[in-house]
């Protein structure tokens, strides 16, 4: 059969030999190349669809993600299209990881969006829950030391994934590895996401309690993985586990007869859905930590990260600039870890971006017209070469967390609350730094300086990063 996926269609079921609609007279194949065969999910911010690539002799099954906006107005459509093309981009990286679906293609076509991704062979843990019944703890061990290696992954890539939960995560039928599935630009680019900030995405049963509140943080996808692995140990609904009335999970007394939890495993869970951030792991780096052995694991153990950021290989990075700023001293310096002599070329370049002459220390005006593409590089170059430790969208989420209290910020990245003649002597220039220590703020200046981070971080997010 051959599916029409065109919006509206009153009777979207044709022959397999078909290469119009019958009923719309749309054409049938995308790009002349990818057939669809019938719709498998359907959700606000469009529909999904099982497909067939024409294009090579085997005819491969693969998926199809049809973004939909309806009755979207211009504004909202041409916005859309722009950043579709860029989380493309990023989902294109995140899929070189063997244990994330790999992207195949990305287009529109008659004014819609489309995503061609691998199709991966097997059952969700939804599925295998409903059909094999609940885990033990030997098993949800070896869940966490499987999936927490791709979220220490995305999130290097600048990446939350905002729905964490049974449904989303495949085990492969071919070598039973788990793969995080639903990773969406489609997600992201709804009406309301396109055009303000605070866009609630995830499955309400599974997401942390400010993500409920449209926030989401490192901390926030590994809450949904704390009540996906509790879920799955008594296969019983998250909300039926939470006692609202003393403010505290009991998913203990939910537990079948037969299983048992030690108590280093709870501790971990615990401490995995709890409800205040600051008390949560704040990221997937710590519950790794938390996993692997206190001591030598017995022999025949292989408790190993193949895939923790600083074993990655080079990802792709586009040093894009808006207004022609080159950027290959910078990343040069970053790369071979000269982090003082990077921080000295990131305000070169940030004045570049904003049309200042390099010295200049820039106001929260100029901060607030900054170019998105150029901020997207240097933090990008930042995040990488650092293994996820500095940047500028690591400081924004450092700032969101204390609340935008600006002494607290500063205790957090290691600065001092105030400016001292020469800023150099009390920064750390390595990798002991503390997180989002670099690139230091040598940059700002003017009336209200010490706002730059509240403004950078509402630049950031204006700028979807």
């Amino acid at each position: 059969m051959s599916y029409c996926v065109t919006p509206g269609c009153l009777a979207p079921a044709n022959s397999d030999s078909a290469q119009f609609c019958l009923s719309c007279s749309a054409k049938l194949r995308l790009k002349d190349r990818y057939r669809p065969l019938q719709a498998i999910g359907r959700g606000g911010f469009g529909r999904t669809f099982l497909a067939v690539d024409e294009d090579i002799p085997s005819k491969p099954h693969c998926v199809i993600k049809q973004l939909y906006l309806e009755n979207a107005s211009f504004e909202v459509a041409h916005k859309a299209a722009e950043l579709f093309q860029q989380e493309a981009i990023r989902l294109d990286e995140l899929g070189q990881h063997p244990q994330i679906p790999t992207l195949l293609a990305h287009f529109e076509q008659n004014r819609q969006l489309y995503l061609i991704q691998e199709l991966i062979a097997g059952q969700t843990l939804a599925e295998e829950l409903k059909e094999k019944g609940t885990y033990n703890e030997a098993q949800i061990w070896q869940l966490l030391q499987d999936i927490v290696p791709i979220i220490q992954y995305i999130h290097a890539h600048r990446v939350i994934h905002r729905d964490i939960k049974p449904a989303n995560i495949i085990r492969c039928r071919d070598d039973g590895k788990v793969v995080l599935i639903d990773f969406g630009v489609a997600k992201l680019l709804t009406d309301t996401a396109l055009l303000q900030t605070g866009t609630i995405i995830g499955s309400p049963e599974y997401m942390a309690p400010e993500q409920i509140k449209g926030k989401a943080f490192w901390s926030s996808d590994l809450y949904s993985l704390g009540v996906t692995c509790i879920h799955l140990l008594t296969q019983v609904s998250p909300w039926d586990m939470y006692d609202s009335f003393n403010d505290c999970w009991v998913w203990r007394d939910f537990l079948p007869p037969t299983t048992q939890v030690s108590d280093r495993l709870g501790k971990i869970l615990d401490k995995l859905i709890q409800q205040t951030i600051k008390l949560r792991y704040q990221s997937a780096d710590e519950v790794w930590e938390a996993l692997s052995p206190k001591t030598s694991p017995p022999l025949g153990t292989n408790f190993i990260n193949p895939w923790q950021p600083t074993k990655q290989k080079s990802a792709r990075l586009n040093l894009a600039s808006e207004v022609g700023v080159d950027y290959r001293k910078l990343q040069q310096l970053l790369a071979h870890h000269k982090w003082q002599q990077a921080d000295e070329e990131t305000w070169i370049v940030i004045c570049q971006a904003s049309g200042k002459t390099p010295g200049y220390y820039l106001k929260n005006s100029d901060i607030k017209e900054l170019p998105c593409e150029d901020l997207r590089t240097i933090d990008q170059l930042w995040v990488k070469y650092s293994q996820g430790r500095f940047g500028l969208t690591i400081q924004a989420q450092i700032y969101q967390e204390t609340e935008g209290d600006y002494p607290k910020f500063c205790d957090r990245v290691g600065w001092p609350v105030h400016n001292p003649n020469v800023l150099d002597p009390v920064l750390k220039f390595d990798l002991t730094a503390p997180i989002g220590h670099l690139p230091s703020r040598r940059w700002v200046g003017g009336y209200n300086w010490w706002r730059h981070a509240g403004v950078l971080a509402e630049k950031l997010a204006q700028c979807l990063l």
